[in-house]
């Protein structure tokens, strides 16, 4: 009987490749946004999700044996999205290890990033620390998680790869950063997804990192100047320790023909040394690796395309809707139920009681203008999926709020209680939109960034 696997990310590069390799093998089940509308794939199930929201991925994960993620820095799926890629990445981690442990998952795959070897975790880049941390909070609901941190993946279509590959069509002549002499170790797609299905359902992987590279040591320059040779482009390619890492973004996300969300924060990663850790090095099975310069034959070969995806149809959004995401402090390890009650006393502290918070015997709470009668927003508890580790309040009316039965308001420990996450999904505004945009989502900023202040020094 073929294991059943849920691949969160399936639309992305390694998912893409992953489905055309094992489609046969496994039962796939795809997800994805939209709704898919004419699968290239009969015999891969496309389910639409929601990764935000933890009932739908609890829903989109029903019936699955192993799980895939895949995610980094999803798009935001409202209009206004007030958050870092950190905490977002971070949040829809939680859900989803959540969503494992509700269905029973046997295993979660991830795929994260190398980390340096030369600097403590607290140093590294955001991008490799968020990876770290996305790590550690799949497994934070007890599903066995198996981590393999990738430098780049080189094959067809990925987006690390192309960055390398339109950098050397471009520019005939390259006078690169002195990051471009780290030592890193690439690997090839192909070992990839071999190492990806010799860990599916293997116990001895259940909660292990492996760090996933060809054996051979190669600085970036070496990699453009092997590029160069394979494209049959003559290069001439020099590093110098002048640009800093704001220019080294510019001209790679220019002439690197990738949007600046995707280079950011590979570049900032870029300037480590990123190679196998000797201890953590991939050992399930004997692996010929691929070298470099084979991989780059592979990838650049014409006659290799992405996996085709289906046409996808977006579900229909509510217009003007809001996502906000904030991390908060938590040295000294509260719930979330204390933060959420602390909130609650703190607002109209804050406001210097013009607004005044007003709550009944069952928890809702609704936040007044001085007197007035009607509030400006009114929060529903909703105890059946609150607990000492989240809260959960639903938008639930309020002068501020145009709907009354979309949005809503959590308050959740994250990283084993280090920080609390403080997140409203799906808020629609009542003001105009511009209005809006320029008043009230600043003073909402303004509030949670005061409040985190005020939570630091209650526990410092």
């Amino acid at each position: 009987m073929k294991k059943t696997i849920a691949i969160a990310g399936a639309a992305g590069y390694i998912g893409r490749w992953f489905i055309d390799r094992f489609k046969d093998k496994y039962h796939i089940i795809a997800l994805s946004r939209g709704v898919a509308l004419d699968n290239p794939d009969p015999q891969v199930e496309w389910r639409s999700v929601e990764l935000y929201s933890i009932t739908s991925t609890i829903q989109a994960l029903k019936g699955v044996d192993y799980a895939i993620y895949l995610i980094h820095s999803m798009s935001a799926s409202t209009r206004l999205n007030q958050g870092s890629f950190e905490d977002t990445d971070l949040l829809l981690a939680d859900n989803f290890a959540r969503a494992a442990k509700a269905n029973n998952i046997k295993q979660i795959i991830y795929m994260g990033g190398i980390l340096p070897k030369e600097v403590e975790d607290q140093k590294i880049s955001k991008h490799l620390r968020s990876r770290l941390e996305v790590e550690k909070t799949l497994g934070s609901s007890g599903t066995p998680v198996t981590a393999l941190r990738a430098g780049i993946i080189v094959g067809p279509g990925g987006s690390s790869f192309q960055m390398i590959y339109h950098l050397v069509d471009k520019l005939p002549v390259m006078i690169c950063p002195q990051w471009t002499l780290s030592n890193t170790q690439a690997i090839s797609l192909r070992d990839t997804l071999t190492i990806m299905d010799t860990c599916i359902g293997n116990e001895e992987a259940y909660d292990k990192v492996y760090e996933i590279g060809n054996p051979e040591i190669l600085t970036y320059k070496s990699m453009l100047e092997t590029t160069a040779q394979k494209m049959g482009k003559k290069r001439l390619i020099q590093s110098v320790p002048v640009f800093s890492v704001g220019f080294s973004k510019l001209w790679v996300s220019y002439f690197g023909k990738s949007p600046k969300k995707l280079v950011y924060p590979l570049v900032d990663s870029l300037k480590h040394t990123l190679t196998v850790d000797p201890g953590l090095v991939f050992d399930l099975r004997t692996i010929d690796y691929l070298s470099y310069e084979e991989s780059v034959s592979i990838a650049i070969d014409p006659n290799n395309h992405l996996p085709k995806l289906p046409k996808f149809k977006r579900l229909q959004a509510v217009k003007n809707t809001v996502r906000s995401i904030q991390r908060l402090p938590n040295t000294r390890h509260k719930s979330a139920l204390w933060v959420a009650n602390r909130y609650k006393v703190w607002l109209p502290f804050f406001f210097r009681s013009i607004i005044k918070a007003r709550e009944n015997q069952r928890g809702d709470i609704g936040f007044h203008l001085l007197n007035l009668e009607k509030p400006l927003l009114q929060l529903t508890w909703i105890p059946d999926r609150s607990d000492l580790k989240r809260q959960l309040f639903y938008i639930t009316g309020g002068s501020l709020v145009k709907r009354f039965d979309y949005g809503w308001l959590e308050f959740r420990e994250v990283l084993d209680g280090e920080f609390m996450i403080s997140a409203i999904h799906e808020f629609v505004p009542r003001l105009p939109w511009y209005i809006y945009v320029n008043t009230q989502a600043h003073a909402h900023l303004i509030v949670m960034n005061n409040f985190a202040k005020y939570l630091k020094r209650f526990q410092d």
